[in-house]
Parts: C-alpha cells; structure tokens; sequence
C-alpha cells in the first residue's frame, strides 16, 4: 500500500499510451500528467526547491518567486505549500484561468503581466518583473528554470531511467522544448545508456528557442521568446517545429479516442507524425507528454476561442 507525507511523492512513471492501437502512428506516449500538479513540472520543481534548501538560499521566512506560464507555477505552489513557504508566480494573459485558480487555491500570489518586452516578448517582460521582486527584498529567492541545473538534473534522474527501463530498445525519442530542462535530463541520461537513441526536441511555430522567427503563440508551456540557458544542441538530433493550429487538431483528435491530454501534449504528437512520416523502417519510438487537458477545456477545446486564436472554422471533436 503506497503512502506518502508531501503531494510531490506521487508521480505515475510508467504509464504508456499506445498510439499505434488507436490507429494512429506507432508511438508510446509517455503519460506525465498523474501527479497531484497534473504535469511533468513537478519534478523539476521539487528538486530545484530541494536543492536550494540543501544549498542554504530558501530558509524561514524566504518566499519563492517564479516566472512561469502555467504548469510550473502549479507544481511550485504545491511544493511551497507542503512545505510551508511563500511563493508568488509571475505568469501572462495566455497562462490559463484554471491554472491561475489551482495556484491561488493553494496559497500563491498570482502576478499577470500584460506589456510583452518589445524584443524579448511576454517573457522576457516576466523575467525582469521578477528581478525588480528579487530587488526589492533579499527573502525573494528566484529558483530561475531556464537556467537551473536542477530543472534538467530532476529528468537525468527520474524521467530518462524510467524510460530506459520500460523501453530498452528504444530508437526514437520526441520531447517538447520550453526551457528545455526535460529534453537536455532525458538526452543526457539516454546519450550514457544508448547512444544511439535519435532525440528529437519538438518546438511550437512563433518560438525563438532554435532560431526560428519570433511570432504570436497562444498556447501556453511550449517555445519561448528568449532562448533557455538550459539549451545544449549537441544533445539534440533533430527539430521539428509544429504550427498551434495542428497543436489542437492534435489534442482534439487524441480527445476523440477517449484521451484528453494539454497543448504541450498535442503539440509533441504532432510533431511526432510529422517526422515519422519521414522516417524508415519501424523505428521503436517514446514521446514525452508533458500534461493533461482539464486546464484547457476554455481554450484549446473551446470551438469559439479555437475560432478567434486562428481565424479558422471551429473544429468539433469526432
């Protein structure tokens, strides 16, 4: 009988949709949403949290503060929360109602910027929202996801031997880049164990992360407008970079089966079609996905809102 004491001890690891059953592509679609934060964040976020408090930087009275465009500031406002610590995450207007709501229920201060940085977008506006936080008292301790080691180190450890584990001949590995520490954890672990795995990261349209061109993006957790510290592309393989609109058609076609999975989600399958539809052979492939859909209902699966995003005819789930 499994017990825990903090809600971050709970993470279903081994949990594998397979798509090619639903007629679809032959992926296993790696499920990270069936943690109490509902995504793959919650990892990375109690280990950064750990591991500032074995460090000395968070002790009593310190507040954490975070920019974030959703489902890390969920994960962090549980993991402050169980661990009696303030915590205040600077988030946008794309960051989800429901995800705002989570957040608040469990104690943070939700702060939305509005003005994107007229060269580094709705982001890097968050970011210097944060050192103006941090500036104004020393008890402000900003975790920093793009560039902290702990963000990949929380996958190197967890989330790549999971894999490995369930899936030793593994070939092909799709994982979404946001700030890129999933991705750079998982690369890492499997370059030691297999070399020959293929990873290849998967990006949104309008992400400035691989030297695209910035542009309008809608929904949140994928691509960035300033590129992550994190980012190391020797360990990448390959990029595919995914339109949001098929990012929808996507989640909306897998909500068809039964599975209703995030815009994170929806954007790596995506992704994951288009480079297997390129690809030779049969190759044994594992796609990452990051997070679930019940923070979405009001967007991505809201023919109206789908409607306005991408001035195109509703979509309706089969």
């Amino acid at each position: 009988m499994p017990v825990i004491t903090a809600p971050e001890q709970f993470n279903v690891g081994d949990l594998y949709v397979d798509l090619a059953a639903l007629g679809d592509v032959p992926l296993l679609l790696k499920c990270e949403g069936f943690n109490f934060a509902g995504s793959v964040k919650l990892k990375a976020a109690a280990e950064m949290v750990s591991a500032a408090e074995r460090d000395g930087r968070l002790g009593p009275g310190s507040e954490l503060v975070e920019s974030s465009s959703g489902n890390l500031g969920v994960a962090l406002s549980l993991v402050a929360r169980s661990r009696d610590l303030r915590f205040t995450c600077v988030t946008d207007a794309r960051c989800t109602q429901a995800a705002r709501k989570v957040m608040t229920s469990l104690g943070a201060t939700v702060h939305v910027v509005t003005e994107p940085h007229p060269a580094e977008g709705l982001l890097g506006a968050r970011i210097r929202c944060v050192r103006e936080l941090c500036a104004r008292d020393e008890k402000v301790v900003w975790l920093n996801q793009y560039a902290n080691d702990g963000n990949w180190l929380a996958h190197y450890l967890s989330t790549g031997p999971e894999i490995f584990s369930a899936v030793p001949d593994l070939d092909v590995l799709f994982i979404g880049a946001g700030t890129t520490g999933t991705l750079m954890g998982c690369a890492r672990y499997l370059r030691e164990q297999r070399p020959g795995v293929a990873v290849i990261a998967v990006d949104t349209e309008g992400s400035v992360t691989f030297g695209g061109p910035p542009g309008t993006r809608h929904i949140p957790g994928l691509g960035t407008s300033v590129r992550p510290a994190l980012l190391d592309e020797s360990h990448v393989d390959d990029v595919v970079v995914v339109p949001e609109a098929e990012a929808v058609e996507s989640c909306r076609r897998l909500a068809g089966h039964g599975f209703l999975f995030g815009g994170s989600t929806g954007t790596v399958v995506a992704g994951a079609r288009r480079w297997l539809a390129t690809a030779g052979g049969a190759p044994r492939a594992v796609a990452i996905a990051p997070d679930l859909g019940e923070r979405y209902l009001d967007t991505i699966y809201d023919d109206e809102w789908v409607a306005r995003a991408y001035s195109a005819a509703p979509w309706r789930q089969s």
